[in-house]
């Protein structure tokens, strides 16, 4: 995610105004190719989902996992229909700590025992796209002590990507070691995606009863949306788009789709737990320009 950055504009071969009225170009669902998003079933094998499912439930019992999320408002990422839900978000948190909570929230960091804070905004300091990212132990304690919503409690980078810009670039990065230890079969489905380049994958699950917050994972101007495929083997994950002009949303009925991570979007609560699967990189020429040709007429 990044931070606040000037509205995208409407990318070259979208329908900007195809799924909304007045307002700005930020709060309009851009999508793909003049819809809210691509379905990918019908370009991808996915023959091997059940097994993959498999091994991921499993898998997800033998590493560790941590949380993603719970900033989007200080992020500057969050419509402003949103803004005043609530829920509590850690840099807001961050901010309002006394001096002592602030130590020992330090203290709770990768080099225990610290105990002193860095210099400037600790709400802008932490966490996500942030100089000193949250340890696992930070995280629980802002859930247990000041009821942070983190909204991904399942997060596992199979490819770990720093920063939210580098996401789309793959060199200097592979599979973990633990990665391909454990999710042999995940890989090898990867693998056969129509990338050219991966930058990133991870697995992002919601516990049941939590909802994805609405946000946008970028607000920068964009030549074209980033490539990516985000696969749900079990099918029952609902994202769903947010129009915020129009205040409303699209669901996503696929196992697997490209959606405009630039658009807003958010996941439906339900009463058990779901996950995802999500490849960045960028698409072979070939892929690109099928989707182009059987979605652009």
């Amino acid at each position: 995610m990044s931070e606040r950055a000037p509205r995208p504009e409407l990318c070259d071969g979208h329908r900007g105004d195809s799924l909304s009225g007045d307002g700005l170009p930020g709060d309009h669902v851009v999508g793909i190719f003049g819809r809210p998003y691509v379905d990918l079933e019908p370009y991808l094998d996915l023959s091997a989902l059940a097994e993959v499912h498999d091994e991921i439930c499993l898998g997800l019992t033998r590493v560790a996992l941590d949380y993603t999320g719970g900033s989007h408002r200080t992020l500057g990422i969050v419509p402003a229909s949103q803004r005043d839900m609530a829920y509590a978000d850690y840099g807001e948190v961050l901010r309002a700590m006394s001096p002592a909570e602030l130590a020992q929230f330090t203290a709770l960091g990768e080099r225990l025992g610290e105990g002193r804070a860095p210099e400037g905004d600790p709400g802008l300091t932490y966490g996500e796209e942030r100089e000193v990212p949250l340890s696992r132990r930070q995280m629980l304690w802002l859930e247990f002590r000041y009821g942070v919503y983190f909204p991904w409690k399942v997060y596992f980078e199979l490819i770990p990507n720093r920063y939210w810009s580098d996401k789309s670039r793959s060199e200097g990065k592979d599979f973990t070691r633990v990665a391909r230890s454990v999710f042999p079969k995940t890989i090898a489905f990867v693998k056969q995606l129509p990338f050219s380049a991966i930058g990133r994958c991870n697995l992002m699950g919601l516990a049941a009863n939590d909802h994805g917050t609405v946000h946008r994972d970028g607000a920068r101007e964009q030549t074209q949306p980033d490539h990516f495929i985000t696969v749900c083997p079990a099918g029952n994950k609902t994202l769903f788009l947010w129009d915020e002009v129009a205040r409303v949303k699209h669901p996503v009925g696929a196992r697997a789709y490209w959606f405009n991570d630039n658009d807003y979007h958010g996941v439906e609560a339900a009463p058990f737990f779901r996950y995802s699967l999500r490849v960045d990189g960028q698409f072979t020429p070939e892929f690109l320009d099928r989707l182009e040709r059987d979605h652009s007429a």
